[in-house]
């Protein structure tokens, strides 16, 4: 039943033993091809003629990255006899993996890569995936009320209940479980941080409000963890272990390793929060001097007009003593003036 029975028993749990390629094919795929569709998707945006931003490209590859390293690496194989080693998956799977996609924006970026359909024709991806964002289910998914209870549900639901021993006996129970990590994670971090539009948008204060709703519980299930007098879970014994570990030792590092990751994305969120909220201020406040301009050029407009229609009265026969007033030259808008 356990899929690591006939394994030969790993070496000590060291950085050179970690480097080693052991891909899982499931992730390996899938990152590739969401690579290979987000680097078609800036192509096209290129070809056509529009820019996409670095940073982005940046974002998404690193994430991509960071999933490949946890799952197509020696740590992959030690994740399924060393809980410190599970736990450094579940934190880059659902903390950082998450938060590095979505700075690269990759719904914006679909939305502007997939062309619309004709008019008078079935719906096309673009329209499906525009209807799937405005869908109650994704109001619901992505709402706080959803994603906070879910995030922590994955850490307090998955550890102190009997589920945990339930999916690592399968290795589709395994694939299931760090799926659902990211997701969660993913969904947890969207609302928060995603650059991508989604139908739940609080303000720049109410996202950091949020995020620090979900971060006392992470930090007190590693504590939790690291408090533990017995081991947590069944799935990690002794045989299963390298030679020579303690297996209480090694639930404390996981423990540590859990609150110890809080911080990382939270920072991670908060920087990238404090950029997004002074892009929006200087977007605004562009706007509000364009908004000033056009309005400033209608008022010289009205006012020419208004001299224009001076100009036509004193032309009329009979208007004063039978002489036209000099005409008075426009005033030409600002705009222009600059």
């Amino acid at each position: 039943m356990h899929h690591h029975g006939g394994m030969t028993r790993l070496g000590p749990f060291s950085f050179s033993n970690l480097w080693t390629w052991s891909p899982d094919w499931v992730f390996l795929l899938a990152g590739l091809v969401v690579l290979g569709l987000y680097g078609a998707g800036v192509v096209r945006l290129y070809r056509r003629g529009d820019r996409w931003p670095v940073g982005r490209m940046v974002g998404w590859t690193a994430g991509v990255v960071s999933m490949l390293l946890v799952t197509c690496t020696g740590l992959n194989d030690y994740g399924m006899v060393l809980f410190s080693a599970h736990m450094i998956q579940h934190m880059v799977l659902s903390m950082l993996t998450p938060i590095l996609l979505l700075l690269g924006a990759p719904i914006t970026l679909a939305l502007r890569a997939l062309r619309p359909a004709g008019k008078g024709r079935p719906r096309g991806p673009r329209e499906l995936l525009v209807a799937l964002l405005h869908s109650r289910y994704v109001k619901v998914v992505s709402h706080p009320a959803f994603t906070i209870p879910l995030f922590i549900a994955s850490l307090y639901g998955v550890y102190f209940t009997p589920l945990f021993d339930f999916l690592m006996q399968y290795r589709a129970g395994h694939i299931f479980m760090m799926v659902h990590f990211l997701f969660a994670g993913l969904a947890f971090f969207w609302p928060i941080m995603g650059v991508d539009p989604g139908p739940h948008r609080p303000g720049h204060v109410m996202r950091i409000i949020e995020l620090f709703m979900g971060m006392p519980f992470h930090a007190f299930f590693g504590v939790a963890v690291m408090m533990a007098a017995h081991p947590l879970v069944t799935t990690f014994t002794a045989e299963g272990a390298p030679p020579g570990t303690n297996l209480l030792e090694d639930q404390k590092l996981a423990g540590g390793i859990t609150w110890a990751f809080g911080e990382i994305p939270t920072a991670i969120v908060l920087i990238a929060l404090v950029y997004q909220w002074m892009g929006s201020e200087q977007r605004h406040a562009r706007r509000r001097d364009r908004a000033e301009e056009r309005s400033g050029d209608a008022e010289l407009e009205a006012y020419n007009a208004y001299l224009a229609s001076l100009h036509k009265r004193d032309r009329r026969p009979g208007a004063g003593q039978g002489g036209a007033a000099a005409p008075v030259a426009p005033v030409a808008p600002a705009a222009e003036a600059g």
